[in-house]
C-alpha cells in the first residue's frame, strides 16, 4: 500500500500548530508540568496500541513531538496502513519530560482519532470482500481535519471521493430541485456543467430507474444510486453498461455493504467512515 506523505501537505502541520495552541493557550502554560517536573528532566516514553487496530497517524503524532521540542529523539516503530495489537509500540520517544507531557494529548487526539477511522474503514472493506468495488469516503468530516481524516481512510484500504465542492461536480437532490424549477432537465443539469466545467468528473443523483434513465441520455461520469434495494441497484447497473460508473450510497452499514457490493456498482460511499468511526485506544507510557 503506497500511502501519500501526510506531512507534505501544508495544512497538517498548521493544524497541528493550532492544536497545540489551543491546548497551552495565549501563556503558553502547562501549568501542572511546570510545577511539578523540572525543566532538564530527562525520560524516555513509548507511545502504545492498546487495542487491536489499524494504525493511522503514527507521523502526526511524531509531529507534534517535534512542534514541541525538536530535540526530542523519535523513532517510528510502526508504519502507517498496517495492523497493531495490543502492546505494540507505535512511537519510541526520549527527551524532554516536559515536552512530552505538553505534547502527549494532541499527539494522542489525532492518532485515536485516525486509528479509529482506519480500522472501520478496513472493516468495511473486509465486509464488502469484492476487490472490484472501491469502498469511498464522503465530505461528513470534521471541519478543518478533513486531511487527516481521508488519509485515515487510504489507511484503512479505502478510497477518497472528492475532497472538496471544487474538484468533482455532484449534482444532488437539491441541486436539481433548483435546476428544474427554473425550467431545466436532468440530462441538461449535466450537459450545463460539463460546458462550465470541462476538466472536471460531472456526477449525478438519482433517486429512480425512471430519472437515471433521463440522465443517461447526457452521458455523466458517475451516477451516485441513492438509497436503492439491492434488486434496484442490480437493473441500474445493467442501464449503466458502457456508459458510465457506478455509486451506491445511502443506508449502507456493516450489515448491508456486501450484499450492496455483490450488485455491480463500481464503488459504495460510506459516511460513517469519517462521521461514526469510534476513537481507537492507545496511550502513552513512561519507561
Amino acid at each position: 500500500m503506497k500511502l501519500p506523505d501526510i506531512l507534505s501537505f501544508p495544512e497538517v502541520k498548521l493544524r497541528i500548530r493550532e492544536a497545540l495552541a489551543e491546548d497551552l493557550g495565549s501563556k503558553k502554560l502547562d501549568a501542572t508540568s511546570f510545577a511539578l517536573v523540572p525543566k532538564g528532566e530527562i525520560a524516555k516514553a513509548h507511545l502504545v496500541a492498546r487495542e487491536k487496530g489499524v494504525l493511522a497517524g503514527g507521523s502526526v503524532a511524531a509531529e507534534v513531538f517535534r512542534q514541541v521540542d525538536s530535540s526530542l529523539k523519535i523513532v517510528q516503530k510502526k508504519k502507517d496502513g498496517f495492523v497493531i495489537k495490543p502492546g505494540d509500540v507505535v512511537l519510541s520517544i526520549s527527551g524532554s519530560a516536559r515536552a512530552m507531557l505538553i505534547a502527549e494529548r494532541t499527539a494522542l487526539n489525532f492518532v485515536q482519532r485516525m486509528t479509529g477511522i482506519a480500522t472501520m474503514t478496513r472493516r468495511y472493506v473486509e465486509e464488502a470482500d469484492n476487490p472490484d468495488v472501491l469502498i469511498l469516503d464522503t465530505r461528513k468530516t470534521t471541519p478543518t481535519l478533513r486531511t487527516f481524516e481521508k488519509y485515515a481512510v487510504v489507511c484503512g484500504g479505502g478510497t477518497n471521493h472528492r475532497y472538496g465542492l471544487f474538484d468533482r461536480v455532484l449534482i444532488k437532490d437539491n441541486h436539481l430541485a433548483h435546476w428544474t424549477r427554473n425550467g431545466g432537465t436532468l440530462a441538461g443539469s449535466i450537459t450545463e456543467s460539463r460546458k462550465k466545467y470541462p476538466n472536471l468528473l460531472v456526477e449525478v443523483e438519482v433517486d429512480t430507474v425512471e430519472q437515471l434513465k433521463e440522465v443517461l441520455v447526457a452521458k455523466p461520469d458517475w451516477v451516485l444510486l441513492d438509497n436503492m434495494p439491492p434488486p434496484k441497484l442490480r437493473k441500474c447497473v445493467k442501464l449503466c453498461a458502457g456508459i458510465c460508473k457506478t455509486e451506491a450510497s445511502g443506508g449502507v452499514n456493516l450489515k448491508t455493504i456486501r450484499e450492496i457490493a455483490k450488485t455491480g456498482v463500481d464503488a459504495v460511499s460510506v459516511g460513517a467512515l469519517t462521521h461514526s468511526s469510534p476513537s481507537a485506544d492507545l496511550a502513552l507510557d513512561f519507561v
